[in-house]
């Protein structure tokens, strides 16, 4: 019997250490996974995938958005531009929402959630990121047309630090919606 209780007290201990060791574990992944997702990102430079990503899924939804919202500006996606008669607003590498979503994919992928909770939540935090990014896209055509202070200000800090507070929301609801998985 005292061998018992020596042996669940040695395995209480080691589940003690490994969770201290969690953390760490975690923090690594994420590290690991943000850095070659934009590492990846970076290698990409000047190819098709960029094209693809910045002009075909970024400008030209947005060119769509902006003028479904405000038909009489006249807005086309140029390469990576938005056009009109307004003004020309450069859509460039770091303007189309892959930080953040390097940002949620690297939680999504350190966090021990099980492989179908994981993807759903990617996929859900993708379309989310995209949303968002269309969002702000259009906030910054706006505020670019109106008041170029605000730009400014929306540009280098209020919105990129809104997407990341919302994919935090995001990833924290998920969280707190689904178990981890087998360690």
């Amino acid at each position: 019997m005292g061998g018992s209780c020596y042996q669940e007290l040695l395995d209480a201990e080691a589940r003690a250490e490994a969770d201290r060791r969690r953390p760490l574990r975690l923090l690594l992944i994420f590290l690991a996974v943000f850095f070659a997702l934009q590492y990846g990102w970076e290698m990409s430079r000047g190819s098709a995938l960029e094209r693809l990503v910045i002009h075909d899924l970024t400008a030209t939804p947005a060119a769509w958005l902006i003028d479904w919202i405000w038909p009489e500006s006249g807005v086309l996606a140029v390469d990576h531009r938005l056009v009109s008669s307004q003004g020309r607003l450069n859509i460039l590498n770091g303007c189309e929402g892959l930080e953040t979503l390097f940002l949620l994919t690297a939680a999504f992928i350190a966090y021990p959630f099980r492989w179908p909770t994981r993807l759903l939540g990617l996929g859900l935090g993708t379309l989310l990121v995209f949303a968002l990014n269309q969002g702000r896209i259009v906030a910054l055509w706006y505020a670019f047309i109106h008041d170029r202070a605000l730009f400014g200000v929306l540009h280098g800090v209020v919105l990129p630090l809104a997407l990341v507070a919302c994919c935090l929301v995001f990833f924290l609801a998920f969280l707190a919606r689904h178990e981890p998985g087998p360690a």
